[in-house]
């Protein structure tokens, strides 16, 4: 499984397009055959703060992922809309993507 997990800081008045941009791009990404999820998220104490978490099936599905037309026009796109480079953080990794908490079970 591959996760990835973006930190992006957007230019204020590049906001609305930012939005815009995100939302098609995400609709776009979870589409893909090898996607397993893929949110993104502000930051509470900053506007134009964002993470994205993106998970795929296996590297196959992440080098997939890359070469997709909408990756290709949504990377220089983003490059117009952030403050500062994007940080990432990627991790080739065993296993499921996804398992149950084990310190949280919901109660009525």
């Amino acid at each position: 499984m591959i996760l990835i997990v973006l930190k992006a800081q957007i230019r204020p008045e590049k906001r609305a397009e930012w939005l815009a941009g995100i939302e098609q791009y995400t609709a776009a990404v979870r589409s893909e055959p090898g996607n397993v999820s893929f949110d993104y998220y502000q930051n509470g104490g900053d506007e134009n703060a964002f993470v994205i978490v993106e998970v795929f099936a296996d590297s196959a599905a992440g080098d997939a992922h890359v070469a997709t037309a909408h990756a290709q026009e949504f990377f220089p796109f983003m490059a117009t809309v952030v403050a500062a480079k994007p940080q990432i953080n990627y991790q080739n990794l065993e296993g499921e993507a996804w398992s149950e908490m084990a310190e949280v079970t919901p109660v009525d």
